[in-house]
């Protein structure tokens, strides 16, 4: 057994323990485990500061997932089974897939996306693999993967091998990426014969998972470390939650710890509308808040897409701060920076009369010279 596996079986994972370790009635929270599972590595209760503190909400069940009254919310609020044309995989947009690869997680988050699903068993079965690379040789389009779950990294690195080895197989397939919280929340899975395995895979990329700059550990800097020494880009994604990361300077410190261990900041998700996670949502105003703070404040590979993962299985929308952008015409464009100073800059002559027209429609911006 490697250590990544002990580490596992010393998590908190039933309301005993819970009770014992953390002071949390088992009665409380008992119907919410059996519905949604709980398991905490060592590695994350060793982040938890204070009861209730970010990494506390990240992890431990309260009774508030039992309120399921928000009508808005939904147990598959991105329609992915909708999506799913065999099992485990998950075509919505044009060029690109999401495989689920096993449902289990180092850490069951409170605020999960499949919350439906994950800590259930489930790993692909050989069977369901070869459904998938029937549908992916069939659909020439599909030149980007995405490994998710659950994650990836939960399963043992052979069976991890034959899904990336059958992969490979495709010609068309070009990109394989992998989504994972394990190098923040049980970073001992990352092994110098797992980076050595995935380095025979390029291109391979790396989605992880950070919500809070306590979660940057010198454990998780060397995971990460490792796998970029394997050669593989990592970025972060994020999402935004009430109690949790919603403060501008915690977000910044985020993205600035994340920059110093190879992590190039990726997304900031705005809570999706899952069943039992009304109390994690933030208003849309305090991400792009958080959008303007970075700006200019930190470097620009600090400052991650701001997007809404749009409910019925719309896909990914960036949102951005309108603030910016002050006056446009076919003379100039007048702009504001991130200390709120104004500046012109000079439009281009036309040739011969003949240009593009501005893609933003004049009478939807002011104009400062009618002021």
């Amino acid at each position: 057994m490697e250590q990544w596996q002990k580490d596992l079986k010393e998590s908190i994972v039933d309301v005993e323990t819970l009770e014992k370790v953390l002071g949390i009635p088992a009665d409380e929270v008992r119907d919410i485990v059996e519905e949604y599972p709980m398991r905490i590595t060592p590695h994350v209760l060793s982040r938890i500061k204070n009861e209730g503190d970010a990494i506390w909400k990240q992890v431990v069940p309260t009774a508030e997932e039992g309120n399921l009254d928000a009508a808005c919310e939904a147990e598959d609020p991105l329609h992915e089974e909708k999506d799913s044309p065999v099992p485990g995989l998950v075509h919505r947009y044009p060029d690109r897939v999401l495989l689920v690869v096993t449902n289990q997680c180092p850490i069951y988050c409170r605020f999960c996306t499949r919350k439906r699903f994950v800590g259930s068993p489930g790993t692909l079965t050989p069977d369901n693999l070869e459904k998938v690379v029937s549908y992916l040789s069939e659909h020439r389009e599909v030149r980007d993967i995405i490994f998710s779950g659950g994650d990836p990294l939960m399963v043992v690195d052979m069976l991890l091998e034959r899904v990336l080895k059958a992969l490979r197989g495709i010609p068309h397939l070009e990109i394989i990426r992998i989504g994972t919280r394990v190098p923040g929340t049980l970073p001992s899975r990352i092994t110098e014969k797992l980076c050595n395995m995935l380095k025979a895979y390029h291109p391979l990329y790396m989605n992880l998972h950070f919500n809070h700059p306590d979660e940057i550990t010198p454990e998780v800097a060397k995971a990460c470390g490792m796998l970029a020494d394997a050669g593989i880009p990592l970025g972060s994604q994020t999402v935004l939650m009430e109690g949790v990361n919603d403060d501008p300077e915690v977000m910044k410190r985020l993205m600035q710890k994340l920059l110093a261990i190879r992590v190039k900041p990726y997304y900031i998700y705005q809570a999706d509308l899952v069943r039992g996670t009304h109390h994690f949502r933030t208003r849309v105003e305090k991400g792009l808040k958080i959008i303007s703070a970075l700006r200019g404040h930190t470097s620009g590979m600090g400052v991650p897409h701001y997007v809404i993962d749009a409910p019925q299985g719309g896909g990914k929308i960036a949102i951005l701060p309108q603030d910016t952008l002050l006056y446009m015409d076919d003379e100039e464009v007048i702009v504001k920076n991130y200390e709120d100073l104004t500046f012109k800059y000079p439009q281009p002559a036309q040739s011969n009369g003949v240009g593009e027209e501005s893609s933003i429609p004049l009478s939807m911006l002011p104009n400062p010279k009618s002021d």
